[in-house]
């Protein structure tokens, strides 16, 4: 398994880091986890083309998690891909619905480029037939416990606490060539998270605040620090650890030596702080 880091920051415009993309490439299959703002250039950036993405696991619905998901389902499609493969909670259909359905958000655009002359011939010229269909994502809704069956990999799935009861939240394990790889998502601390990342080789987990913050109680709650993740990981005996969704304030060199000081602290095996464009071999 190689991750290529696609966006490892927050809901804030940030020219360091795109909101949250993970994407696991595993054989012929290119897996991506959330599609928040900036993936998709950072997509192309790694040198990647968005016809190139098998599969498509959300990890929960808000904007920074999936704010290019329509970019991404238009450019591939654009270059002839099949229809891509989407799994996430409600109402991700009904989202892909509001987007590419008939009366869809894009549906101008889509007759423009499907009816008119012009963007026929062009269609044509690159290699297309008509008449040409609309983009048609394949999706699956899915609930917490999720599990999936890839060739040669299997995913699966808890609830995490973090957004309920607007939309459910999960995080995902995939297990390939006797390695393990955990997304955390958006993820306050709980036992089914502990479990999943039992014994993982990579765990990538969500770090929205540092030990020093001093933030509301009720944020608190659903946004461990990184003392709180090393812990949990060193208990659950990860093999390595790296921090993710990183806000602007958190991005000092202060910032960075608190989290490196706690990382050493608490978790024995390799740890570090992502950025947008790394990669990692499992």
């Amino acid at each position: 398994m190689k991750l290529a880091v696609l966006g490892s920051g927050s809901p804030e415009a940030y020219v360091r880091r795109a909101s949250s993309g993970y994407l696991l490439e595993i054989g012929d299959d290119r897996i991506l986890f959330d599609c928040g703002g900036g993936v998709f250039d950072n997509l192309l950036r790694s040198g990647r083309l968005p016809s190139e993405i098998t599969h498509l696991f959300f990890t929960h619905l808000h904007s920074d998690h999936m704010m290019d998901y329509a970019r991404l389902v238009h450019a591939a499609w654009d270059e002839g891909a099949p229809p891509l493969k989407v799994w996430g909670p409600k109402p991700i259909a009904r989202q892909t619905e509001l987007l590419f359905g008939p009366d869809g958000v894009l549906s101008p655009d889509l007759v423009a480029r499907t009816e008119l002359a012009p963007s026929q011939q062009v269609w044509v010229a690159r290699g297309g037939t008509l008449p040409r269909q609309w983009p048609a994502p394949e999706v699956t809704e899915i609930r917490p416990g999720f599990s999936f069956g890839g060739d040669g990999w299997r995913l699966t799935s808890c609830e995490v606490p973090h957004a309920q009861p607007a939309f459910d939240c999960m995080a995902f394990r995939v297990e390939a060539g006797g390695k393990s790889f955990v997304y955390s998502g958006d993820a306050g601390l709980c036992d089914s998270l502990t479990a999943l990342q039992k014994d993982a080789d990579l765990l990538v987990h969500w770090c929205y605040r540092l030990s020093v913050d001093n933030i509301h109680p009720a944020i608190a709650a659903f946004s461990p620090t990184p003392a709180d993740i090393a812990r949990t990981a060193q208990y659950a005996g990860v093999k390595r650890l790296l921090l993710s969704h990183f806000r602007i304030h958190m991005d000092s060199a202060e910032g960075h030596a608190s989290a490196a000081a706690d990382l050493a602290e608490h978790f024995h095996g390799p740890a570090e702080i992502v950025e947008d464009l790394n990669s990692y071999e499992i």
